[in-house]
C-alpha cells in the first residue's frame, strides 16, 4: 500500500503533472478574469439597448461572442475553463470588445500564456538614448517606427505632424491603420490616394518575411475589415520598396509643410528605424518651428 502510495506521489510530482496543474490554474482564472468583466460592462457602453427583460448584470456570454466573432459555445467553454486553444487574435478581439484598459489586456494575455502582439505605451526596444535623440531633432519631425509601421516612439513635433498624435490609443498607433481609417491623418496628406496605394505595396513586400506572424495577420485582418480603400489595393498585388523622399502634408496648424523623408535604420535589417522630416524649403522650415511651439504650449 504504501509503496502503491510513494508511486502516486512521484508521478504528481513530474515536471508534465506540475505543468498540467498550473495550465488548470492559469485557465481556472481566466475564466474568473472573463465573468468578472463581462458582468461589469453594461450594454450602453458597448452600444446595445438594454432590453426590458435583462437579469444578467453586464452582458451576456451571447452578446460578447457575437461582438467577438467566436462561436458562443465556444466562448462559454472559455469561461467554464475547459482545455481549449485561444489564439492571439481571439484574445485581442476579446479585450476590445470587454473594453480591457493596457493592464487589464496585459493581465489577459498573461493568464493565456501568450505574449500580447501589439505594442505597448513603452516598448523596450526604444532606448533612453534614443528618446533623447527624438527630442533633440526638433523642430523636425521624427519618430520610431517597425516594420509593421508601429509608432513606438515620437516627439513633440511628429506628434502634431499628422494628427494629434497623444489622442490616438497606443494600440491605434500604426501608420497603415491611420492611413487608412483616420480621418485627421488622411486630411492632412497631400495626394492620399496616391499614398494609400504605395503603403499597401510597402506594406505587402515588408509581410513577406513575417507571414505568419499572429502581430501581422491581425493587422491586416483589421484593416481589411475596417477600410474598403485598403482591400482595394490589397487586391492588387502591388509590392514596391522605393519610396519618394519628398512628402508634402497639409498640417491642421501651419499650412502647406514640404519635407524631405529618410529612414535611419537602428540595426542590420529592415526592422526598427528613425523616420525623420527635414524641412525641404524656408517656409516650411518656419511652418516647423511654429508647430514645435504650438506642441511646447500643449505642455505648459
Amino acid at each position: 500500500m504504501r509503496a502503491a502510495e510513494e508511486r502516486a506521489r512521484a508521478t504528481q510530482d513530474t515536471p508534465r503533472a506540475q505543468h498540467t496543474r498550473e495550465a488548470a490554474i492559469r485557465r481556472h482564472e481566466l475564466a474568473a478574469f472573463l465573468r468578472h468583466r463581462r458582468e461589469h460592462i453594461t450594454p450602453e457602453q458597448v452600444g446595445l439597448p438594454r432590453g426590458r427583460r435583462r437579469r444578467t448584470p453586464g452582458l451576456r456570454r451571447e452578446e460578447v461572442a457575437q461582438l467577438s466573432a467566436v462561436g458562443v459555445t465556444w466562448y462559454t467553454w472559455l469561461e467554464q475553463a475547459r482545455d481549449i486553444q485561444v489564439s492571439v487574435q481571439v484574445l485581442d478581439a476579446l479585450a476590445r470588445t470587454l473594453l480591457l484598459d493596457s493592464s487589464e489586456r496585459a493581465h489577459l494575455f498573461n493568464l493565456a500564456g501568450t505574449a500580447d502582439p501589439e505594442p505597448g505605451a513603452n516598448c523596450p526596444s526604444v532606448t533612453d538614448a534614443q528618446r533623447a535623440l527624438l527630442e533633440q531633432l526638433e523642430p523636425i519631425p521624427a519618430c520610431i517606427q517597425n516594420s509593421r509601421y508601429d509608432i513606438l516612439a515620437y516627439n513633440r513635433t511628429y506628434g502634431l505632424l499628422l494628427c494629434d498624435l497623444d489622442a490616438i490609443a497606443p494600440v491605434d498607433r500604426n501608420c497603415m491603420l491611420l492611413c487608412y481609417t483616420n480621418a485627421d491623418w488622411q486630411a492632412s496628406i497631400v495626394r492620399l490616394d496616391d499614398t494609400m496605394r504605395l503603403m499597401a505595396a510597402k506594406f505587402r513586400a515588408s509581410m513577406a518575411d513575417h507571414l505568419a506572424e499572429p502581430a501581422w495577420k491581425m493587422l491586416l485582418k483589421r484593416l481589411s475589415g475596417e477600410s474598403p480603400e485598403f482591400r482595394e489595393a490589397w487586391e492588387r498585388h502591388e509590392v514596391v520598396s522605393a519610396r519618394s523622399k519628398l512628402k508634402q502634408f497639409r498640417n491642421a496648424h501651419v499650412g502647406l509643410l514640404s519635407l524631405n523623408h529618410t529612414d535611419l535604420w537602428l540595426g542590420p535589417h529592415n526592422g526598427p528605424r528613425m523616420v525623420t522630416y527635414a524641412p525641404a524649403d524656408e517656409e516650411s522650415r518656419r511652418g516647423l518651428e511654429k508647430l514645435q511651439e504650438i506642441a511646447v504650449a500643449r505642455e505648459g
